[in-house]
């Protein structure tokens, strides 16, 4: 059985019976994991091969693991700092800055996949405009080409340690002050405005190699009426016409306020993946999830199925007894341990 369109989440630290049955329909390819599905990193270990067991191939596994607040494992992991805080070293000293970027992927990638988990939805590609809390120092900085230039240093990282890369949130979610997990965003700028700025750090991403993106939950309604996860305009004209990306796109969290506009949760993955998205997220809603995987008819095509089989993790992963062992890792997370103070020291000095 190959696997389906559908990304969910599940309840626990372990596979409960529903959970389990819900990750064999054949809709279901990947599951996303949040703090609650963590105890300690033998935990995840362990939760993880049992997913992977489920089914054959294997499902994927993902998670929100930027750095800073958004860093769904603490305890037993390395704390990734915000990414802002490169970007306020990348002021300063941008050789700097890049080589702890490259440090950070490298660290945060390789303690994920020892643990099983393919990829984090990560980096962040929103300029900074000072105005959305949502992203805030989530966004490496307010300058789209130093964004570009740390989440490249970011994605070698993550790519030494067998991990792809998801660029969020296309177009750019950085202008709006709302937040689509709340309420509807709109972005209400020229497409010249966007693709000027906004557009930048995707644009050199994708021909650095980008392997995923995913779409903000934001109305721009000069260029298209309906959220850029939902528009054939931005998916399909924009980023795989003028951007020439040939990767997966994965939807939004479609149980998020932002999302709402679509209709019901199975109009809005219908929505999703005419669009042009590959896969859709629907998170922390099990009688949403149950009534997509009742209601969603769609079938996959061999591109999109392609596309989600780079997502997979790949090379064989240390331990994280193996890495915290290894000479070089343990000089990185030295390094990398020192970003928050070195920014602050650079910004007084």
């Amino acid at each position: 059985m190959s696997n389906g369109p559908v990304m969910l989440d599940v309840g626990g630290r372990v596979l409960s019976t529903m959970d389990e049955k819900r990750l064999r329909h054949p809709l279901v390819g990947g599951v996303i994991l949040f703090a609650r599905n963590y105890e300690s990193p033998v935990q995840l270990a362990e939760l993880t091969a049992s997913i992977k067991a489920v089914r054959t191939p294997p499902l994927l596994i993902s998670v929100d693991h930027e750095g800073g607040r958004v860093q769904r494992f603490r305890e037993g992991f390395t704390k990734i700092p915000p990414m802002r805080e490169l970007g306020k070293i990348w002021d300063f000293h941008p050789k700097k800055a890049r080589h702890l970027a490259e440090l950070t992927g490298w660290i945060m990638a390789s303690e994920l996949r020892a643990q099983g988990v393919d990829f984090s939805f990560a980096p962040v590609l929103d300029v900074d405009y000072g105005s959305s809390g949502v992203i805030g120092d989530r966004a490496f900085h307010s300058d789209p080409q130093a964004i570009a230039e740390l989440a490249h240093s970011l994605m070698l990282g993550m790519k030494k340690a067998g991990m792809a890369t998801v660029g969020k949130h296309f177009p750019g979610h950085g202008f709006v002050r709302a937040d689509s997990h709340l309420e509807i965003p709109v972005d209400e700028r020229d497409f010249a405005d966007i693709e000027m700025c906004d557009l930048i750090p995707f644009r050199q991403m994708v021909n650095f190699g980008l392997t995923a993106v995913m779409p903000a939950h934001v109305i721009y309604p000069k260029v298209d009426p309906r959220p850029a996860g939902f528009s054939k305009v931005w998916l399909k004209d924009i980023l795989r016409g003028s951007l020439a990306f040939e990767g997966c796109i994965f939807s939004d969290d479609l149980s998020m306020e932002g999302a709402a506009v679509a209709g019901g949760i199975v109009q809005r993955a219908e929505a999703a993946l005419h669009a042009g998205c590959d896969m859709v997220l629907v998170c922390n809603k099990p009688e949403s999830s149950d009534e997509l995987l009742n209601g969603l008819a769609w079938e996959m095509s061999a591109t999109s199925k392609a596309r989600l089989a780079h997502m997979r993790g790949h090379q064989h992963p240390d331990t994280m007894v193996q890495l915290h062992e290894n000479g070089e890792f343990v000089k990185a997370l030295h390094e990398i341990a020192g970003i928050g103070s070195l920014s602050g020291d650079l910004q007084l000095s």
